[in-house]
């Protein structure tokens, strides 16, 4: 069996894993994902206890128990290079023996929610509501690097969209990967919007946002409002779904992504205080994962 080189997978002195000093056994089988490391702790005010804690640059966690299920929340910066060093790790905790340095022959699946904030491109997808995605757009590229990505990608709606909207050639290929399914459906509720989001690697060029510098697409959001694939519609940009459906559906995890609607680009408008919004979510997550 394959033995995985210390250059490879780094080790703390302690034990923890190099990123994000976590040890194997302080990871619950439910993680919450949150880019702002000081929303962990709005997430963990709602844990009945808390059992272990680390920080670590942008990587804070809190492992505790809400309504007898046990929870990490994980602040994970922002970015889809900072979700490959989260995914990897948090797999490697649960599914690598950290003595012999060998993957464990039974293989764990974690649970992975994102809760996060997110700009609408339709008008109808009014700021203050939450979003379920139900797949996500990667214009990031760094599914593309691992071997398995065709198979977990919907390539008929990549190059559907590729044609649709001229994408350039000096463009990272996009990859669309979908939700679990059974975290989506546990997730869905009568006051959840659902939709297909962009992770976009940037936020102001890449998701059509102009300050000094024109754009490459002047129409580029205008072509993604307009697209659809089989019926379905692209609704929101925001920075981190799309790794985390790709490295999830390849490790062998469940992953899902629910974010408030913090401002909408079609109609102009942005939240007044989205914090009451993201509270009420985070309740709504944690009691549908603890059923």
């Amino acid at each position: 069996m394959r033995r995985i080189e210390e250059s490879e997978l780094i080790i703390n002195p302690d034990g923890s894993v190099f990123h994000l000093h976590i040890k194997p056994g302080e990871l619950a089988p439910n993680v919450i994902l949150v880019g702002d490391p000081g929303r962990v702790e709005t997430v963990a005010a709602f844990f009945d206890s808390i059992e272990f804690s680390s920080n670590n640059r942008e990587f804070v966690s809190r492992t505790g128990t809400y309504r007898d299920s046990r929870f990490t929340v994980l602040s994970t910066g922002i970015g889809t290079d900072n979700i490959d060093i989260v995914l990897n790790e948090l797999d490697a905790l649960v599914n690598v023996d950290f003595n012999t340095r060998q993957v464990n022959q039974q293989q764990k699946s974690l649970n992975i929610v994102r809760i996060g904030t997110s700009g609408s491109l339709q008008e109808d997808l009014p700021v203050d509501s939450w979003l379920l995605s139900e797949s996500a757009i990667g214009f990031d590229g760094l599914l593309n690097f691992y071997e398995g990505c065709d198979r977990i990608a919907d390539l008929e709606f990549e190059r559907q969209l590729i044609e649709a909207v001229d994408w350039s050639p000096r463009l990272t290929k996009p990859y669309v990967v979908e939700a679990d399914k059974g975290l989506f459906n546990l997730l869905h509720g009568k006051n959840v919007h659902t939709g297909i989001t962009i992770s976009a690697p940037g936020f102001y060029g890449p998701q059509g946002r102009v300050l000094r510098l024109p754009l490459q697409d002047a129409d580029i959001n205008e072509k993604l409002s307009a697209f659809r694939y089989r019926e379905k519609q692209i609704t929101n940009y925001e920075m981190e779904c799309s790794a985390i459906y790709g490295l999830s559906a390849l490790l062998g995890h469940k992953a899902a992504t629910v974010c408030a609607i913090i401002a909408n680009r079609k109609a102009g408008t942005a939240s007044k205080d989205y914090k009451p919004v993201i509270k009420a979510l985070i309740q709504y997550v944690l009691d549908r994962l603890s059923r």
